[in-house]
């Protein structure tokens, strides 16, 4: 099954931040999309309060990421300290 890709305002806001000050993980990040997409799943679920989203970690940042039927919407990228 193919996965669409869409982005918030928010990460689009955060990838432009990242690219200036920390070029290896926004590469890190931009390969990582890449696998998103082809596996969604693969990623750890969140439950409680976020329940029905997904992470992954680079580094100290988390990007947070949801599916819906057949589309993946990448929600944000953040520090660990404010991502939850």
């Amino acid at each position: 099954m193919g996965y669409t890709i869409e982005f918030s305002d928010e990460f689009e806001k955060s990838m432009k931040k990242l690219k200036k000050k920390n070029k290896v993980i926004f590469d890190q990040i931009q390969r990582k999309l890449i696998q998103i997409v082809e596996n969604p799943e693969h990623y750890k679920p969140l439950r409680n309060e976020l329940a029905g989203f997904r992470r992954i970690h680079f580094g100290s940042f988390v990007l947070i990421y949801t599916i819906k039927l057949e589309i993946v919407r990448i929600i944000s990228l953040d520090h660990h300290d404010k991502a939850y």
